[in-house]
């Protein structure tokens, strides 16, 4: 494929390593491969199951989680006493009967005892079956029956009865975290002896299964990806040398993180993996709603995040709405704009690729800094640098006004089957809009219809009992993502939409609806969206209003807090707010790609009714099927 081969070095000072990236280009000069050398050697022997053990026995009084107590106070957990407490529920596993290799299913939001029980699970010489709390009885039931899981631990009473309402093959044992089965995990190992713990963990290996993680899927039954303790090395140890030296060095103090992100999904999981390996305290929040998170974030004062760009969103929309409630919403709109025109300057300079802001940008910024920028970063907790962003492409713009905030956003991309990231911004070089060069040890290749193709230590083995599956998505080692993207001269992957996603209007057009909606969502008061348009004349889109938005906009307008939000979707004035999301996605498109109509539909879409997945995607085929009126409606009217 490849005629011409160059070799590209990331600048990394500050104690880290330097990171080369050969391109590969094709006959047309159309780079079509990007590769990273590996920082961290594939292990020979041991798993992710030693690591609370390392830990303890090299630095055990490190600190490296604390737990929230009721009162909302943070009592730190030093590497002893974690390792101490995977222990005792490890023998209470064994106990209970858990074989090696045996499964292990985990329903709970995010909270310390997930953590806790994923290192004992390995440590016992089983594998974890993640549950989102959110699914539904019949993929409750399909998981745990697919998965051979004959023992279950779920957060609440509730949860309990969701997991044995299904029809299983054996019998389930089943303890409850609310209900105090922590405790009775712990009771039960008593007489079990230590040992009996190493010796389950030193029967692990990196080829060994650590957990059968399962789709969310937009369509069709979850496929459970069998992603070994190899798999997760590779990952959460690749990501660590490149990231934590640079932050650590860049913000002079012990690099913390709160994790919100469900640990049902394998971005939450590599997370507290790379935390515990790097030593970083790590916390854990229940909730991923912005409004209940940032008062946890004032708590905790993490040095860095990772979250989904609806987070990020949803801080500026909220710096927005408190500086209109004060009458200056004017104001922060030119903070925004002066932001983003600062940020680029500034990164030009920092890439050494102009000369940077000029006296009336660095004036404009100081003064924004004080009014606007640092109470963004109050509302991250006032010690936040740095912040990782994956999901979904976070709109560029957005990106660039928390560079002028004093946050470092850096976006990264994968899946599942790739065990979270497969591309990440390396440090020292950010390129706003891209999602990074590939994780050191991963290659990136671009195929002839656009799919972006995926190999190295991450990709996973094979989903469980679906052969057929596999071999559809995995040749020579190259995984096919389904995702469209493209590489640029120095190996950043740009994401362009979903190959099966594409629309293609009845005049020929190919549209690739990810980078509309991403831009339209980024604007208040767009909630949820789906770009529609498939052998249609042209292209449309489905809106949701957001909740919190609307009822600023209702507050700031002096109108009744009840409207019906059958009133407020007719309203003119806020349709001309839509319109100007639509305008800011359209300068993204040529115009044959452009929205050209769209209709505001009532509601919410919510992983409740079945139109978003766990991970906050858009079930494509749902929402046509609910909103077919509509859409029919749209196409008449503007025809």
């Amino acid at each position: 494929m490849g005629v011409r081969k160059e070799m590209k070095r990331a600048r990394r000072s500050m104690g880290g390593q330097a990171v080369t990236v050969e391109t590969v280009r094709d006959e047309h000069g159309v780079v079509r491969e990007a590769r990273t050398p590996a920082l961290a050697a594939p292990p020979e022997r041991g798993s992710i199951a030693d690591l609370p053990f390392t830990n303890a026995a090299g630095a055990p009084e490190a600190v490296v989680l604390r737990r929230r107590g009721d009162d909302g106070t943070w009592t730190p957990v030093t590497a002893e006493e974690f390792a101490r407490e995977v222990t005792a529920v490890a023998k209470g596993l064994i106990a209970a009967g858990l074989e090696p290799g045996g499964a292990v299913a985990v329903m709970s939001r995010t909270r310390y005892e997930w953590t806790l029980l994923d290192f004992a699970v390995w440590a016992a010489g089983g594998r974890t079956v993640p549950v989102y709390p959110t699914s539904a009885p019949e993929q409750v039931e399909w998981i745990v029956s697919d998965s051979g899981a004959r023992f279950a631990v779920v957060e609440t009473g509730e949860l309990a009865a969701t997991v044995l309402r299904g029809d299983h093959p054996e019998p389930l044992r089943l303890w409850e975290i609310d209900g105090g089965g922590i405790a009775e995990l712990t009771a039960l190992g008593h007489g079990t002896p230590d040992s009996a713990v190493t010796e389950r963990r030193a029967a692990l290996g990196p080829g060994s299964i650590a957990t059968l993680c399962y789709t969310s899927g937009t369509t069709g039954r979850p496929k459970g990806c069998v992603l070994t303790h190899g798999n997760l090395h590779a990952e959460a140890a690749n990501t660590v040398e490149l990231l934590h030296p640079v932050f650590k060095a860049a913000t002079g103090q012990a690099a913390s993180t709160l994790l919100f992100l469900p640990l049902a999904h394998i971005l939450g999981r590599t997370i507290q993996i790379a935390c515990l390996m790097a030593r970083i305290e790590l916390g854990h929040s229940p909730s991923i709603k912005p409004d209940e998170l940032r008062p946890l974030f004032r708590e905790f004062r993490p040095t860095f995040l990772v979250g989904v760009p609806y987070l990020f969103e949803k801080i500026r929309d909220t710096g927005r709405a408190t500086a209109e409630k004060i009458g200056r919403g004017a104001s922060f709109d030119r903070a925004e704009r002066l932001g983003v025109r600062f940020a680029e300057a500034h990164l030009r300079r920092f890439l050494g690729r102009g000369e940077g802001p000029g006296p009336a940008l660095w004036a404009g910024w100081a003064l924004y800094d004080l009014l606007v920028y640092r109470r963004v970063r109050k509302e991250l907790g006032g010690r936040l640098r740095y912040a990782i962003s994956g999901g979904s492409p976070l709109d560029r713009e957005l990106n660039l006004f928390f560079y002028a905030a004093g946050v470092l956003v850096y976006e990264g991309y994968g899946l599942t089957e790739t065990t979270a990231a497969a591309t990440v911004v390396p440090p020292l070089e950010p390129r706003p809009g891209t999602v990074g060069r590939p994780v050191p040890g991963t290659a990136v290749r671009i195929a002839e219809d656009g799919e972006v193709l995926v190999k190295g230590g991450i990709v996973f083995g094979s989903y469980w009992n679906n052969p057929e599956a596999t071999d559809a998505v995995l040749r020579d080692g190259w995984f096919a993502t389904g995702d469209l993207g493209a590489l640029d001269e120095g190996g950043y992957l740009t994401i362009t939409g979903r190959k099966k996603d594409l629309i293609v209007t009845s005049g020929g057009k190919n549209v690739a609806p990810a980078v509309l909606e991403d831009r339209m969502r980024s604007r208040p008061p767009v909630g949820q969206c789906m770009v529609v348009g498939d052998n249609r004349p042209f292209v449309g889109a489905l809106i949701t209003l957001d909740p919190e938005a609307v009822a600023h906009w209702l507050s700031v307008r002096g109108r009744p807090a009840d409207t019906p939000m059958s009133e407020v979707i007719r309203d003119e004035q806020v349709r001309a707010e839509v319109q100007k999301a639509v305008d800011h996605a359209n300068q993204a498109v040529s115009r044959a790609e452009s929205v050209r109509a769209f209709v505001l539909v009532e509601g919410e879409w919510n992983e409740e009714n079945g139109l978003l997945t766990p991970s906050l995607k858009v079930k494509r085929h749902a929402v046509a099927e609910v909103h077919k009126e509509q859409i029919e409606q749209m196409y008449r009217t503007s025809s």
